[in-house]
């Protein structure tokens, strides 16, 4: 195998994502580009996987998010809406509850990820319960790995307790939200640190130009 070549993919019901894809982007990323970027995420989100059933489906949509992150930058500068991304340390609780309320009350007026720089298994169930009671639904969520595309095409890094792990990119706009993580934690505590969340994204939609 040359070092050009892709590389050998680790389940082969990858190839029918890395098609899909391939048409989706056809003009844009080479077959090779996509299919190392899914390789890259099936490899990031099998390391700290329990149950490995949706390993599959999921490294696809991971690939289709890092490839529009690619996309944008390579795009006009200023182009596209705004878009927002929380980081913190699993992925599993407050950055996956502050990405599901801002992209629920920003009614498609932006593009909002979440990512971890440790992703844990799965989010937390707690965490979904809260938003479900909040009208807000999780159940496609999953955490998902920091990816430098992601970093890169962001507007605005909001950070949430990874400390140093949190990645600095020059020109980004940066927030640091100061909240407890739920895990472990009752429900009750949770339904507080939901509203604390949400009192955060009244503040950075009201800092926000109009769109």
């Amino acid at each position: 195998m040359t070092a050009s070549s892709p590389p050998v993919l680790p389940d082969e019901r990858l190839a029918a994502g890395i098609a899909r894809l391939a048409v989706r982007h056809r003009g844009h990323f080479s077959p090779e580009t996509i299919q190392r970027l899914v390789t890259d995420s099936y490899a990031r989100l099998a390391e700290p996987a329990r149950v490995h059933t949706h390993l599959v489906v999921l490294a696809e949509r991971l690939t289709a998010e890092r490839l529009d992150a690619l996309a944008h930058i390579g795009g006009a500068p200023g182009s596209g809406l705004p878009r927002v991304l929380f980081v913190c340390s699993h992925n599993a609780g407050r950055s996956q509850m502050a990405a599901a309320l801002l992209a629920h009350r920003a009614g498609g007026r932006m593009v909002v990820s979440s990512a971890g720089t440790l992703p844990a298994a799965e989010v937390e169930p707690v965490v979904a319960q809260v938003l479900t009671e909040a009208g807000v639904d999780l159940t496609d969520a999953f955490p998902k790995p920091l990816t430098d595309e992601v970093v890169q095409a962001a507007d605005i890094v909001v950070t949430m307790g990874c400390g140093d792990a949190c990645p600095i990119v020059p020109g980004r706009r940066y927030l640091d939200w100061p909240v407890t993580d739920p895990e472990g934690a009752p429900i009750a505590v949770v339904r507080g640190i939901r509203d604390e969340i949400d009192a955060h994204i009244t503040e950075l939609l009201a800092s926000l130009p109009s769109t």
